[in-house]
Formats: C-alpha cells, structure tokens, sequence
C-alpha cells in the first residue's frame, strides 16, 4: 500500500495496552500520523462519553466511530454527528424473541442523540443488570423505561452463557432483523440496528475527510472488529485477536502489549 490516507484503530484490546494506556510509543507514532494531515479514527464499540479520556491519552482531536458503528463523533467539540439506531418498538420485540429462548436474560440501552452528549441519560439498565466493566454509571429503570426510547445500541446480558454463545442465539433467532455482536466473551452481546458495523461508521468518516477505502489501514482484536478490517484496504489483526478477527485479517501484527499499532505504522510514518 502507499502512504495510508486514514488510520482507523479500535480501543479496548488494540490501541491501549491491558493497563488500559496508550503507551509513549504508540503516543508517538499517532503524533508522527497527524503531523502528515493523516486522519486517525478510533472506532470503537464504546459510546460517546467513553471517548474523551482515551483521545486525551492518544492527542487526538477529529472524528471517531462509537457504538460499533451507530455513532460519529467529533471529539473536538463533543458532538454527536450522526445517529443509526433502533427504535423502541424493535428494542421490544428482540429483547422478548430473546428471553423466551434464552430465559435469564438482563437488557441496558445506549442512547444518543445529534448533538451535545446525553451524560447521565445516556446508558440506562434494568433491575439486575450486570455490567462486566462495573456497575458505577447504572441507572436503573424498569425494562419498559429501558426499552421506550430510541438507543444507538441494546446490551444482553447473560451471566451462565459467553458472549459467543449468547450471539449465536440472538443471531439464529432474530435473523437480518438486527445486528448481532460482541466485544468481550463475559456474557454480553451488543445488537445494533440492522446492517450497522464499524464498518458503516468507518466510511461515513472517510467520507467526510475524503479517503478511499483501499488506502485505509485498520486494526482491531474482536468480533465487532470483523467487517471494518475487511472493508478497509489493509485490515490488521492484534495477535491477541479473537481466531474470527485473526482469519478475516490481511495481517496479523503484535498483541496490544507489545504495541502492535505502532509496529505496523512505524512503515509509512
């Protein structure tokens, strides 16, 4: 590939080490990017509000891809930009298709809107609700509450399956009506509105700062990561990557331990 037009990086598991910094290397080479006017896009399944502490640490100002691809965000003014998401009738009938197959489950909805970010009404989960990275932002409400209003994202949450296996039912269950995938194997699957990807978002990006798609260089480690590396002209797998992110990757660097991001960048940059 020439000089990539846009680095695209997921978050958790590729661009911050498991301490969960983005290193002095990896600071540097992100700094060499955008000293050549080269965007360089966090796409992540995180929402909005998750986003502002990992640019700080990776100086970053422009555009990134929230909720597996529901969301562009510009982190400089801390607006939303654009929104796909579901709306509540479709949050209904997936969370009871899915709990009569799947008894046990515990449902949360993100939520955003174009403009500024919702803050504190942004994440809402019902009675018994989990969250596998802790449960200090919870606002509780009941599951028609939870449900009743359009969210860019609908956590599932099941304690006594993983996340693969609890995909596999949702995916089997609700067909092309959504879209199914995980970030971590604790039992969660994150549904989107159908056809949604990182991949979608991604090209909504390059869209706006005019890249072509196959001089794009992306990276990622989990299955949400999947159809962005295979869109992208250069897909980068972390070797700390799920064997499905691994096999749909054109290459395969170091784990994010070991600054994978970097050691693939330090080519052009």
């Amino acid at each position: 590939m020439d000089k990539p037009q846009l680095i695209a990086s997921d978050v958790d598991g590729t661009l911050l080490d498991p301490r969960e910094r983005v290193t002095d290397r990896t600071a540097a080479v992100i700094g060499r990017v955008l000293a050549q006017d080269i965007p360089f896009v966090l796409v992540s399944g995180r929402p909005p509000r998750w986003i502002p502490p990992v640019a700080e640490m990776a100086g970053l100002t422009g555009y990134a891809v929230c909720a597996n691809g529901a969301v562009v965000y510009d982190i400089a003014t801390q607006r939303v930009l654009s929104v796909l998401g579901l709306d509540p009738v479709t949050l209904s009938d997936a969370t009871h298709a899915l709990e009569k197959a799947v008894p046990g489950i515990r449902v949360a909805t993100e939520r955003a809107e174009v403009g500024p970010d919702l803050g504190e009404l942004a994440f809402a989960v019902e009675p018994g609700y989990s969250n596998p990275w802790g449960d200090a932002e919870n606002i509780v409400r009941p599951r028609a509450e939870v449900l009743g209003h359009p969210a860019i994202k609908l956590l599932v949450r099941h304690q006594g399956m993983t996340s693969a296996e609890l995909a596999l039912a949702a995916t089997e269950l609700l067909g092309d009506a959504v879209d199914v995938t995980f970030s971590t194997n604790r039992g969660l699957i994150e549904i989107s509105a159908p056809g949604v990807t990182k991949a979608v978002g991604l090209a909504d990006v390059a869209a706006r700062v005019g890249a072509e798609q196959g001089r794009v260089v992306a990276f990622g480690d989990m299955p949400n990561d999947i159809e962005m590396l295979r869109w992208a002209g250069h897909g980068v797998a972390m070797a700390n990557a799920h064997d499905e992110v691994i096999a749909a990757a054109d290459e395969v660097t170091a784990p994010n331990s070991e600054d994978g991001v970097a050691l693939v960048l330090d080519r052009w940059f």
